[in-house]
């Protein structure tokens, strides 16, 4: 849910602020620039969207399965369920990569009940992370996702707003917590020198 809606015609000045407070530098302001790029995107085939997000998925040996999230399970340790919008799935493609081997195959990645769980009381009972791991990981999850969007050409900007990357734009603040996120998946290596989402998954295991 956006804290702040940006009106589109205010969109412009927030993407300029959120860059110049990146203060020039190289690789967050390259990967800040597609994600803002990826707004040529938008009004795109979102058949085709779902289709390649569930292709995804299946990179990933997630074993999509046809079925709404809310009979059960987004990610249930096993498959996926699909009938969710494509940034959804491609979030769940995210957290795959991004959660500890030990939580990889529990049911919601082990940090509890995600907003499209339908059994929450089971996927809360299989919660294996304290609440500053699921924060963590609910923030390098939500830019992984993001810049896969970006990679299969779909409008990843709506994501970054929607997710709230934008919220306090121009602050030192908020572009020091993309820097921080960006930096936390490079060193799992979950994403590449350019900031290039990878198919690599976590093999670090809880800290």
């Amino acid at each position: 849910m956006i804290l702040t809606p940006i009106a589109p015609h205010a969109l412009d000045l927030v993407l300029a602020a959120f860059e110049r407070a990146l203060d020039g530098a190289p690789f967050e302001t390259a990967v800040f620039r597609r994600i803002a790029d990826s707004r040529a995107a938008e009004g795109g085939p979102v058949e085709l969207w779902h289709a390649d997000a569930v292709a995804l998925t299946e990179c990933f040996g997630m074993q999509p399965l046809a079925e709404a999230p809310q009979q059960a399970f987004s990610w249930d340790g096993a498959r996926v369920r699909t009938k969710s919008e494509p940034a959804v799935l491609v979030h769940e493609v995210a957290h795959y990569q991004i959660a500890s081997p030990s939580r990889r195959f529990l049911p919601d990645f082990g940090l509890g009940a995600g907003p499209e769980t339908g059994e929450i009381a089971i996927a809360d009972g299989a919660r294996a992370a304290d609440d500053a791991t699921r924060e963590t990981e609910e923030a390098m999850a939500s830019l992984l996702g993001i810049l896969w969007e970006v990679e299969l050409g779909q409008p990843a900007i709506l994501a970054f707003q929607e997710q709230n990357w934008l919220e306090g734009a121009g602050r030192a603040g908020t572009a020091d917590f993309f820097r921080a996120t960006l930096h936390r998946l490079a060193a799992l290596g979950l994403i590449d020198e350019d900031g290039r989402p990878t198919y690599a998954v976590r093999i670090a295991p809880e800290p």
